[in-house]
């Protein structure tokens, strides 16, 4: 057992962290999961006319099949990121998670087979599974408290930059497509033949770069405390935010942790007394914001803007514009988060999102002009990524207490990845029996529900400690 040789009493409780280089260049290096994960999550919506016609897809079960197998994927890493993530470190799992994205995104483009296709899509899943469960985490545990909202959302703007990154490749990629093309003559374009494969392996060397820069990054102080490691945390928490702020935090991390000394952490641990009603909330937010629907305009794009009326070159300029829309928001979001707070903007949010796809619905009864389908897709878009879409993940990592950490955010995780799943596969049936109109209605009435669940349990964590959160969160009615 390693012992810190420092003045644990050198410094006052709550002494402010510098925000180092040392921490942004860490933080930027885990946020690469997360824009391997906005890429790989994405790239299918723009490649999927081209791989349907290539592998014959004609049936909705198949569609509905090929677009959501990777999220198979994405359960199984979120729910072995916890016992992993507890075992062996954060680090090494943002490590295997950078091996599984190289050698599932050129697989996928390669696959020579649909059984191929959706063994490497599940592969990626796992790899996004790992990410989405680690990324933010791993930010959140070194992340002084006065930032961690603008760090933990950093992730989110990854996310959002690989989105875009998808949409911009798939865009570029694909070769103009003549209009009224006869259904043979297209099974034979570059397209199906060739481009849906390059979109898919467009991500290969930023995910091996990924790998190879995840082996210079720390252990999060945090969990090197709880393997007894002190020297080693104190070291991390000094690069990251100055001597002053190791003086402060490493004495508080420990006392925080010898109050757990002695309690199993297990899943039964996430269903004791005092621990349910927090793990509910992270659940029932990861839920939320799949519920919303959002995913739908980035997987199922070219069939929501072909329903609007639009061709397919269009298609794809618009799912680019889409893409751009969420970026320039998201920076807006990491600019705002820490000074507004989390429960104001997630109720902005439900209530924004909701509003969007009520007046869609009544768009597409009503047969509107095809651009105001588009500004409201876009409306919708803006108030997810300055809300839901960061917030949600900055919530996930901060409101649950150390010793069930992991755990929770893997549980909460799994909770996100099977709400999309039900979403993404369920999309084209529930499209072909309501039609658009009914569809967006129902995705509205959801986020309506959402704003009143934020409004009655979601407690505000803006500029506290982990440790602060995590007593107020058990000291609150159960």
């Amino acid at each position: 057992m390693q012992t810190t040789h420092v003045p644990l009493d050198a410094a006052a409780p709550g002494s402010q962290a510098q925000q180092t280089p040392y921490l942004w260049a860490i933080t930027l290096v885990a946020a690469m999961g997360g824009l391997l994960f906005g890429y790989d999550w994405v790239v299918i919506g723009g490649a999927r006319q081209f791989y349907e016609a290539y592998f014959q897809l004609t049936s909705e079960q198949l569609v509905g099949w090929a677009n959501s197998s990777a999220l198979v994927g994405c359960f199984l890493g979120s729910l072995a990121a916890g016992y992993l993530g507890d075992r062996f470190g954060r680090r090494r799992l943002l490590l295997v998670s950078g091996i599984l994205f190289s050698i599932s995104s050129g697989l996928t483009g390669w696959a020579s087979s649909f059984s191929m296709f959706i063994l490497w899509r599940i592969v990626g899943g796992t790899a996004i599974g790992l990410s989405s469960n680690i990324s933010p985490l791993y930010i959140a545990e070194i992340s002084p408290a006065s930032v961690r909202g603008r760090l933990v959302s950093l992730n989110q703007f990854a996310i959002v930059v690989g989105i875009l990154l998808a949409q911009i490749a798939n865009w570029q990629i694909a070769r103009p497509i003549p209009e009224h093309i006869t259904r043979i003559d297209f099974l034979q374009t570059w397209n199906v033949q060739y481009g849906w494969r390059w979109m898919f392996c467009a991500v290969v060397v930023p995910a091996v770069v990924f790998t190879v820069m995840s082996l210079f990054i720390p252990e999060s102080p945090r969990w090197l405390l709880t393997k007894s490691r002190d020297d080693e945390a104190y070291k991390v928490l000094k690069r990251v935010g100055g001597l002053p702020y190791a003086l402060s935090e490493l004495p508080a991390i420990k006392k925080n942790l010898q109050l757990e000394t002695g309690i199993q952490t297990s899943w039964k641990e996430l269903c004791v007394a005092g621990m349910r009603r927090v793990v509910f909330i992270g659940a029932a937010l990861a839920v939320l914001q799949q519920w919303t629907g959002i995913n739908i305009l980035f997987n199922y794009a070219a069939e929501v803007y072909r329903s609007a009326g639009y061709g397919d070159n269009d298609i794809l300029l618009n799912i680019v514009i889409t893409g751009a829309i969420n970026l320039v928001f998201t920076v807006l979001a990491m600019l705002i988060v820490d000074r507004v707070g989390r429960r104001p903007m997630m109720l902005f949010g439900c209530i924004g999102i909701g509003l969007s796809h009520l007046l869609s619905a009544m768009a597409y009864h009503a047969r509107w002009h095809s651009g105001a389908i588009l500004v409201l897709t876009l409306s919708a878009i803006a108030c997810y990524a300055l809300t839901l879409a960061p917030v949600t993940w900055v919530l996930i990592s901060e409101i649950f207490p150390n010793r069930i950490r992991s755990q929770a955010v893997s549980f909460a995780v799994c909770a996100l990845w099977i709400a999309s799943f039900a979403l993404t596969y369920t999309f084209p049936l529930i499209n072909r029996k309501l039609g658009s109109s009914g569809t967006f209605l129902g995705y509205g009435g959801i986020c309506m529900l959402g704003a009143i669940f934020v409004l009655t349990f979601v407690p505000e964590t803006k500029g506290r400690t982990l440790e602060e959160i995590e007593a107020s969160v058990l000291s609150s009615k159960q």
